[in-house]
């Protein structure tokens, strides 16, 4: 059977999560006490299945504990980044009508205007609590570590940014789900292709609020493998990690394989990685040469998937397969690619270019925003993720372009104009135009082309002047790295901006 209560009776000693840097471990048959012990507490509050719980804290015990205890209780459970701002926490907040909200006081000083607001969640703090929260730890300890009477398997609702810039969390249907059933796409990509087992040490070095890492590590716990959680990510300390635990199996991006390969001869060489099975890689287009770089050094066990926090298909590739089929994400194995062009409507043959729908996929809605759920669809319930690409003769799809014109920096999506709404509200600022440049470390950073009121203003002052003004208001990850000024933007005699003529002068011609 598949998940932590089974292996909390099998093998009750057995590590479930450890803590990379410190050492802290929780035992399965602990995790299976404190996941009870947080059911419990979010039934006395009056939860039902299918109620939203939100929750935001950095990579540790509690985040996994919280997780599973949500699972347990049935709940909607939404992880939200640390690293935004608390406008875009209380939006996340709201919009998925979360009835309780946990928070570490790590991100205290994000969430503390949430306290004394009426019609909110209840509101809890691990640790030591600040006014206004409910101490998690303490309330989590007095309850009762059995199971509730009636369980109901739980799942996650994660937000993925929509072109508005406003975050958009993907719904999927709640059905009923014995315990002991995985998710098929879970099992597909993470036991099926990748071989994680119950023998399997899972090595996780990225912010679990991620959908990839969230989901990877809660189903290498459920098949019964030890997870290695770490708080962030630094390059020797990884490789450290996967010696020091014998990691058989890690998820990363391509920015992390950049900062690897980086790394000096004789730090790369020091630690015996012999262990490592399988090194799980999505999130952002990895460049060919990186990744025959790290098939090189690691060997043919890099699997490269593509697919969305929507989950409407997936495409897998091997490490074999890829090095037959350079720059390939792989076939299709959930869904049916349709390459389709975009005015016509008509499916395209192989080698020409479109944008990629899936067919016969998993259906999702954006959750309160029904234009977007529609302008995701097409043809009989086709729908895309917006990305543009081709097929080759034998079915492989490579990609060529993003979604509209959203950024992807250290395999973090971006969308510009959620930073160009903040610009523009700057006084000196008449237009603005934002998209990704390249950076050889994160893949693209944020670039912003400003046209002032007074162009005679423009200067290396009034460039950082922007740039902090842009992080007061939004997340930093969002805010743009470098801004240039232009006297006049391109736009259509309609008003339509042309940011393909500005993106274009910052990146490499394409043959």
């Amino acid at each position: 059977m598949h998940h932590p209560s089974f292996h909390a009776v099998a093998t009750p000693d057995k590590p479930a999560y450890i803590i990379a840097e410190t050492g802290e471990t929780l035992t399965f048959a602990e995790l299976d006490r404190r996941a009870n012990q947080g059911a419990q507490l979010f039934a006395s509050l009056g939860l039902q299945p299918g109620d939203h719980v939100a929750f935001l804290l950095e990579n540790g015990l509690p985040f996994v504990e919280i997780c599973w205890a949500a699972q347990r209780a049935g709940l909607i459970y939404t992880a939200i980044s640390r690293y935004l701002k608390p406008g875009e926490i209380a939006y996340i907040v709201a919009d998925c009508a979360a009835k309780a909200f946990v928070t570490s006081p790590v991100g205290g000083g994000q969430t503390r205007g949430f306290a004394g607001r009426s019609g909110g969640p209840i509101l809890f703090m691990t640790e030591t609590p600040a006014p206004g929260f409910r101490s998690w730890d303490m309330e989590v300890s007095a309850q009762p570590t059995t199971p509730l009477a009636n369980q109901f398997a739980g799942r996650d609702m994660l937000y993925s940014s929509g072109t508005t810039g406003r975050p958009k969390g993907v719904e999927t249907a709640l059905t009923p789900v014995p315990f002991g059933v995985l998710n098929p796409l879970l099992k597909l990509l993470c036991v099926d292709m990748c071989g994680v087992n119950a023998d399997s040490v899972y090595l996780s070095p990225a912010p679990l609020y991620h959908a990839a890492p969230l989901r990877f590590t809660m189903t290498a716990a459920a098949v019964g493998a030890t997870v290695v959680v770490m708080k962030g990510f630094e390059a020797e300390n990884y490789l450290r990690m996967i010696e020091k635990h014998r990691a058989t199996h890690s998820q990363l991006v391509p920015t992390m394989f950049v900062r690897l390969l980086k790394l000096p001869p004789e730090a790369r060489s020091k630690f015996d990685l012999s262990s490592l099975r399988g090194a799980i890689h999505a999130a952002a287009p990895c460049p060919p040469d990186v990744k025959q770089q790290m098939i090189d050094w690691w060997g043919p066990i890099l699997i490269e998937y593509y697919a969305g926090t929507e989950g409407n298909g997936v495409t897998i590739v091997n490490s074999t397969e890829w090095l037959a089929h350079r720059g390939s994400v792989g076939r299709a194995y959930v869904g049916q690619i349709r390459i389709v062009d975009e005015k016509s409507g008509a499916v395209q043959p192989p080698r020409v270019n479109g944008v990629v729908y899936f067919a016969g996929g998993p259906a999702f809605v954006y959750r309160n925003d029904p234009a977007k759920t529609r302008a995701a669809y097409i043809n009989e319930g086709w729908s895309t993720l917006g990305d543009i690409g081709y097929l080759d003769e034998d079915g492989y799809l490579h990609l060529t372009d993003r979604k509209a014109h959203m950024i992807i920096s250290g395999g973090v999506n971006i969308y510009p104009q959620e930073t160009e709404d903040v610009l523009i509200g700057h006084p000196d600022v008449l237009d603005v135009a934002v998209f990704g440049v390249p950076n050889e470390d994160l893949g693209e950073e944020v670039k912003a082309i400003v046209q002032l009121r007074d162009h005679s203003r423009a200067s290396k002052a009034l460039e950082d002047e922007l740039i902090a003004y842009c992080r007061e208001r939004i997340s930093d990850l969002k805010c743009p790295r470098s801004v240039d000024f232009e006297r006049v933007l391109p736009r259509t005699p309609t008003g339509k901006l042309m940011k393909r003529e500005l993106r274009d002068r910052y990146w490499p011609a394409k043959a």
